[in-house]
């Protein structure tokens, strides 16, 4: 009976509103007792106590107050027994709520004592708390206060209300519940709805105080910041009649305990997103046969698919209608035991590890309507045979991680459903366009990406335009022309075809809010007519021509406009003061020349500019002064001049990445930079910068700290994908998806002069540090070993001495080194990742270093007894210097007498020593040492 109990309650919770609604004002003419008179006057100061900007209490005048709007007496006593002033007023648009009522709630309500239901949901009583003096209403049975703009401490007086059976302070999005026992005393409850509700403060007592409310039948706490998931025996806990039970969005951090299992009387579970993690014990659903929904979506739940789908099918009385276990951690195949959920109409198992062939018996699931396993590893053959009585099926999506997927479809089929929404992809379903899908006359949205077409988009495709409002075909090989004017669905259509090999002119279609045509090989000028509706516009990759046509300052709605790699020339003569609601503008990688339109940063709201490799010239000073929003400014391959503006680094707080490579600016590096709170990509290379490397940039605090990367769902299209191209590891790299964490510093190629901050080495998160061929003096920081995520470190081609730091030897994650062409000394590290870097350029043009992999070995002591012998090895080597700086001087007696203590000191005994150990293979210098030990022997002889 749970399940008749549960739908029934639906039922009358979901109508319970708009009958009292109507009943209160197609009833309220029969009341035969006269208004009560005390009553009255309560209504008559709550009216005066709030503003009423939509009318709801326009009525509320004259003696009988059992006729306004809202209010129902009693037929027999004229008492008011129900007040219902719901806000149902819309604006124009028909999407938004007008504020209703607005003010305080005035004390005067506590005189209607024979009050049975409260409803002021939908209002906006903000700046005050939930009026203590409900609990005063002790004859309420249904109160609802949701979403009304209330803040504050919900007041534990409404525990007084014994009679309450309903109960909604949802959608209050800045109230609070500290203590939560007052809601064990409402010994009557049926319905309580809590969403939203910050109850933090009450994390581990909630379900002690909701568990002895043993005729609760809904419990609704979504989103109530809940920390803790109560574990172990709970003897309070008493939900004999609980058939709801809503905790998604939670913060629990827990496994599913194992008495939730134990409410047999649940018909609708949903914990999605809630923290779950951990495994699900194999017998849990086998007790819950009960069930019509179940959503365990978005946590960390890591258990074999037939633990859940194998106990649920055990009930031989199951009834469930959605089984939503996307994006956990569920592994293995769909068990052929899923033909048993005869009754599932939604089956969601998309972002999981399952794996496997899709079992023919899923075509057995007559009552199926959305069928979801994209985002999984599947491999086989999907067959006619899989859909054979899915005859209500509206929704189809499936996607293969490993790309083993392969459709075996006839073109002639024709299905025994008739779908509205079709999502494919990383399957196998060209070479051909699917000529069945033409049989499906009722789609609305067509994804078939990544699945190796190779063949024309048919022209029944074009035909159903005016019904299509996602049409995503991108990344396959897709050729040929497409129709030049279109019109698609009025409720506006997103289209994407891009990465095929589609030519011809770029079309002018209408109620397209979003069009990607990017890496495609259309040609010929971009079109004056685009429609003004369209908010994303992406043609790049393309071989279009000519100027930025003006006509492109009329979309007003644009916020994503891409033109980059294409042929694309001229002066920008757009005026971009009317596109208020632009946040990416990409014109890289065109032919675009003159200065930046000072109208360009009239845009507020612009996040990124990219504006590289064209022929933009001239100083950029005023360009950029109102961009403070930017977080990527690439202005890389340019011919600007001038100094790097200080307004870059003042203004724009937000930026993340800068790259200003291969430009003609002049100067010292601005300190404003030092100043970015979240600056991660810093490139300066290739222009004509001068001074030192300001010690402050050690305050990029970006740059200290571990950066998440999120990564876009498998086959999700991101609006717009920040590109950068970076100097790593020697070559060019061209960074999409990853770029969000990339931490690079690039200097390279300038005039910079003086020594490597040494306050540098404590961005332990950096990742790229190049500041090769520049006039860099000094030793490499001995702290540069701090570096410890850098991968990539190139020095090469300045004038640093000293030795190598041992600490470079704990830099563990870099596998790009080049130090070449400097003044370095002494060995080479070999201990740790020193073994990888077995290419001898890394170090050329360092004279005096030695060690693998140089050719050059270094002389060290084997043992203290042989020391001596070294010792006089070495002696003699620094005499041969000598000697032969005494020959050229003709002061070789005096040589002797003033440099022969000089040499027994420690720095020179070991640069000699070093210059004999590289020198000692080379004949003439052991002449040379040989005629230093005959001198040597005549000195002692003398």
């Amino acid at each position: 009976m749970a399940k008749e109990n549960f739908t029934l309650l639906l039922l009358y919770f979901h109508l319970l509103s708009m009958f009292v609604s109507l009943e209160a004002t197609m009833f309220r003419n029969f009341t035969t007792a006269p208004c009560n008179t005390i009553e009255r006057k309560a209504l008559v100061e709550f009216k005066d106590g709030v503003e009423d900007p939509t009318g709801l209490l326009s009525s509320w005048v004259g003696d009988n107050c059992c006729a306004w709007n809202g209010v129902v007496c009693s037929s027999t006593t004229g008492n008011i027994i129900k007040l219902h002033l719901r806000n149902l007023n819309k604006l124009s648009d028909a999407q938004f709520l007008t504020p209703g009522l607005v003010g305080n709630i005035s004390h005067s309500l506590v005189n209607l004592k024979y009050l049975r239901y409260l409803d002021l949901s939908r209002n906006n009583f903000s700046r005050i708390q939930i009026p203590s003096f409900f609990g005063s209403l002790r004859k309420l049975k249904y109160l609802n206060l949701s979403d009304a703009s209330f803040i504050g401490k919900v007041p534990s007086s409404l525990g007084n209300l014994s009679n309450l059976q309903y109960l909604d302070l949802s959608a209050n999005s800045y109230i609070w519940v500290s203590d939560v026992n007052w809601v064990s005393r409402l010994s009557s409850l049926r319905y309580i709805n809590l969403g939203y509700v910050d109850m933090s403060f009450a994390s581990s007592t909630w379900l002690e105080a909701f568990g002895v409310l043993s005729s609760l039948e809904e419990l609704h706490m979504q989103r109530c910041n809940l920390q803790a998931f109560p574990h172990g025996r709970l003897p309070t806990v008493n939900f004999t009649s609980l058939l709801l039970l809503h905790l998604h969005e939670n913060n629990f951090n827990s496994s599913i305990p194992l008495w939730l299992f134990n409410i047999t009387t649940l018909v609708d579970l949903n914990l999605a997103n809630s923290g779950i993690q951990g495994s699900i014990p194999n017998i849990a659903f086998r007790n819950l046969c009960h069930l019509q929904n179940l959503a365990f979506s978005s946590n960390r739940i890591n258990s074999q698919l037939t633990e859940v789908v194998g106990g649920l099918s055990e009930c031989s009385n199951n009834s469930l209608r959605l089984l939503d276990l996307s994006n956990n951690y569920f592994w293995g195949p769909i068990p052929a035991s899923i033909m048993k959920l005869s009754f599932l109409e939604e089956l969601v198992l998309d972002l999981n590890d399952l794996n496997g062939t899709i079992p023919e018996s899923i075509g057995q699931l007559k009552a199926l309507k959305s069928l979801s396993l994209t985002g999984n590893s599947w491999e086989g053959i999907i067959s006619e045979v899989h859909f054979h009585s899915l005859e209500d099926l509206k929704y189809f999506g499936i996607s293969s991680t490993n790309k083993s997927l392969a459709f075996d479809l006839r073109n002639e089929w024709i299905p025994p459903f008739s779908l509205e929404d079709i999502h494919i992809a990383h399957c196998q379903v060209g070479p051909s366009f699917p000529g069945w899908l033409e049989t499906q006359k009722e789609l609305v949205a067509i994804t078939l990406n990544e699945v190796a077409i190779s063949d024309t988009i048919p022209a029944w495709i074009w035909d159903m335009s005016p019904q299509i409002e996602l049409l995503f075909l991108y990344n396959n090989q897709l050729r040929g022309t497409v129709p030049q004017a279109l019109r698609f669905s009025p409720v506006m259509s997103v289209v994407d075809l891009s990465f095929n090999l589609l030519e011809g002119p770029i079309p002018s279609w209408y109620n397209v809010i979003c069009l990607w045509l990017s890496n495609n090989k259309f040609s010929g000028q971009i079109p004056e007519n685009i429609d003004q509706a369209i908010s994303i516009l992406d043609l790049s990759g393309n071989s279009l021509t000519g100027n930025l046509p003006s006509s492109l300052s009329e979309l007003k709605n644009l916020q994503i406009l891409s033109l980059s790699d294409n042929q694309l020339s001229g002066k920008i003569l757009v005026d971009w003061k009317g596109l208020t609601g632009l946040n990416a503008l990409d014109l890289s990688k065109n032919n675009l020349s003159g200065r930046i339109p000072s109208t360009l940063c009239s845009i507020r709201s612009l996040t990124d500019l990219k504006l590289n490799n064209n022929n933009f010239s001239g100083k950029v000073y005023k360009s950029l002064e109102n961009c403070t929003r930017l977080s990527m400014l690439d202005l890389a391959g340019n011919e600007f001049t001038g100094k790097i503006p200080n307004l870059i680094g003042e203004r724009q707080l937000f930026l993340e990445s800068v790259n200003l490579k291969a430009n003609k600016f002049i100067g010292s590096i601005p300190e404003y930079f030092c100043h970015l709170p979240v600056l991660r990509i810093l490139v300066l290379s290739g222009n004509n910068l001068s001074g030192s490397i300001p010690p402050c940039l050690a305050n990029l605090t970006s740059l200290k700290s571990f950066t998440s990367y999120f990564e876009s769902q498998l086959g999700s299209r991101p609006a717009y994908i920040e590109e950068m191209d970076l100097m790593m590891k020697g070559r060019k790299v061209e960074y999409t998806k990853t770029l969000q964490v990339v931490n690079v510093i690039d200097l390279s190629q300038n005039n910079l002069h003086g020594e490597i901050p040494e306050e540098m080495m404590n961005l332990s998160y950096l990742i790229t540090f190049n500041l090769s061929r520049n006039q860099l003096t000094g030793k490499i920081p001995e702290n540069i070993g701090d570096l410890k995520h850098l991968e990539t470190l190139d020095l090469s081609c300045n004038h640093l001495s000293g030795s190598i730091p041992p600490s470079m030897s704990s830099m563990t994650f870099l596998n790009y080194l080049n130090l070449s062409h400097n003044n370095l000394s002494g060995p080479i590290p070999s201990a740790n990742q020193f073994h990888t870097f077995s290419d001898p350029s890394i170090y050329e043009g360092n004279p005096e270093l030695c060690g693998s992999p140089l050719p050059i070995t270094c002389s060290m002591p084997k043992d203290k007894d042989e020391e001596a012998k070294v010792g006089d090895h070495r002696d003699d080597g620094i005499e041969m210097i000598w000697f032969y700086s005494g020959m050229a001087l003709g002061f070789v007696v005096g040589f002797w007498s003033v440099c022969g203590t000089l040499i027994l000191k420690k720095p020179w005994r070991h640069a000699y020593f070093r210059f004999v150990d590289r020198m000692k293979d080379n004949a003439y210098v052991f002449a040379a040492v040989n005629k230093a030990r005959l001198l040597k022997k005549l000195k002692r002889e003398i």
